[in-house]
């Protein structure tokens, strides 16, 4: 049997160590910026809906209308309507959004 090492020893310490923070980071931070969760709820007396897939990865309605929405290099997202108000869900997107409407239809995107 092999001799067990100091240099052995802390290699696997540190191996252990790594991996033991590096997994729940990465879950957190899935979370923290936004996972793909589906969601469908009456806020600020409007239908917000959200879902993966559409242009970005996720589709947003408010009202059953489009809301363009994106996801920035760090994790954070934002909207047409509130491009420089990142937030760290679409679902957060679609009430910064309906916030900023203050009561306004969302009108169409234009494509390109």
């Amino acid at each position: 049997m092999p001799e067990l090492t100091r240099r052995t020893a802390l290699t696997a310490t540190a191996a252990l160590a790594a991996a033991s923070v590096a997994a729940p980071r990465a879950a957190a931070e899935e979370h923290h910026h936004g996972s793909a969760e589906a969601f469908d709820e009456v806020y600020e007396g409007r239908r917000i809906q959200g879902r993966p897939g559409g242009h970005h990865g996720y589709a947003v309605t408010v009202d059953g209308r489009e809301l363009h929405v994106m996801r920035n290099a760090d994790g954070s997202w934002i909207s047409v309507v509130s491009h420089y108000d990142p937030v760290p869900t679409p679902r957060a997107a679609a009430r910064a959004a309906v916030d900023e409407l203050q009561g306004a239809q969302l009108l169409p995107f234009p494509a390109n």
